[in-house]
């Protein structure tokens, strides 16, 4: 992939996207779950671009939304509503009811609160809800604890007990549709004792329920599974599946995983270019036109993501690469081994595909960047740069 010409012709900063390196990754993870019933659902927070999601839906991917907003972007990007999941721990009324009209494969539900608002609407819409219940297998997935997801300090779940009840109820009701279950223990995973644990308590929960007529269909693992940023030890996708399915014997089941960073995050590199280089003191700053509002990972989580200066050579030195905005949090790397940079010379931050462009803002009014797919060594444009009228549109009506 040539970024230069990349960064020429789209300027930066600037996504892009190897939809190719996309697409070998799904392959690699359905192919782990070859001769088993199974639906991978892409989770679409990971990387919202419609041509993204459209990609995955031409590949036979559902759609793991986490807002209605997602559910209509799956919709827009051609996934069938039969392969849509719509996940969450605080959905609005106006989304509950939107999902149970669009007839989606299920909704998740992640509270008692949560499920007698699923009920009640079902029942105005004369309608009969499919559900499943997100169980929290109080695992520790041993990852980074803002994207840790299956203890009981975390927000998202319900305890065993818990779902056993919310199962009976639902069973009972004639407005829900028991089909699934759900678990997911976080993201980032690189570990497989971890899903192995939570897998065998959740097909066990599974078991008992079949025991009291209550007979699920899906059987959703969530996503998680890692990815390399520097050096970390990743999971092979055939060893993913086998912990799993190792876990369902006796079970006639489907089973769901929600993949999101492990297709994208690899597949995708932020460009930016050098402004100048700047010390105070000893203190070495390389400024860039790329910053946090662009890509937040290294100020939110402490994220390391690989920097590549293009064609530069030469002794190194620690700096610390940061962007225009207006904050001391806005940094891409610190103390990062770079040769001496010049005005324009072009930085490459590496597994910027998942969760960079999604999570970005238009703090100090700056537009978000470009976003650019390649495939078969092809590239095109699949969203334009913002501009300052994009920003003000939803505010100049209002002027005095």
């Amino acid at each position: 992939m040539n970024f230069k010409e990349l960064a020429n012709k789209y300027q930066t900063p600037l996504y892009v996207y190897d939809l190719d390196y996309m697409t070998k990754q799904y392959e690699a993870l359905k192919g782990a779950f070859r001769g088993r019933k199974a639906l991978l659902a892409y989770a679409v927070k990971a990387n919202s671009n419609l041509s993204v999601v459209r990609h995955f839906a031409k590949l036979g991917a559902g759609a793991d939304c986490v807002s209605i907003g997602e559910v209509r972007r799956a919709f827009l990007a051609g996934i069938p509503k039969y392969k849509i999941i719509f996940s969450g721990v605080g959905k609005g009324d106006d989304e509950i009811r939107e999902a149970i009209e669009r007839d989606i494969l299920y909704i998740n539900l992640e509270s008692d609160g949560e499920l007698e608002r699923v009920e009640m609407i079902a029942k105005e819409l004369g309608a009969q809800a499919r559900i499943s219940i997100r169980v929290n297998p109080n695992i520790d997935p041993k990852t980074h604890p803002y994207i840790s997801t299956g203890l009981h300090a975390n927000k998202f779940g319900v305890d065993i007990n818990t779902a056993k009840r919310m199962y009976i109820r639902a069973k009972n009701s004639q407005h829900l549709d028991p089909v699934g279950i759900h678990s997911h223990i976080g993201s980032q995973l690189t570990e497989l004792d971890p899903i192995r644990e939570a897998s065998e308590i959740v097909a066990d929960l599974v078991r008992s329920l079949q025991a009291i007529d209550i007979d699920l269909k899906f059987f959703d693992v969530g996503g998680g599974l890692g990815i390399k940023y520097k050096d970390e030890t990743t999971i092979d996708p055939y060893d993913y599946a086998q912990a799993i399915l190792g876990t369902l014997t006796g079970l006639d089941i489907t089973v769901v995983g929600e993949p999101g960073r492990y297709l994208t995050a690899n597949a995708g590199y932020f460009l930016t270019k050098v402004m100048y280089e700047k010390k105070n003191d000893d203190k070495r700053f390389v400024i860039v036109d790329g910053a946090m509002n662009d890509l937040i990972r290294p100020s939110l989580y402490n994220a390391y993501h690989y920097v590549e200066a293009v064609d530069k050579e030469g002794e190194t030195s620690r700096a610390d690469i940061v962007g225009p905005v207006c904050e001391s949090g806005d940094f891409l790397a610190k103390d990062y081994e770079l040769p001496a940079l010049e005005h324009d010379d072009l930085l490459v931050i590496h597994s910027a595909g998942a969760y960079g462009f999604g999570m970005g803002s238009n703090y100090n009014t700056r537009g978000r960047s470009a976003e650019v797919a390649v495939e078969e060594g092809q590239d095109r444009l699949i969203r334009r740069r913002e501009t300052f009228e994009d920003l003000i549109a939803l505010e100049k009506e209002f002027l005095d």
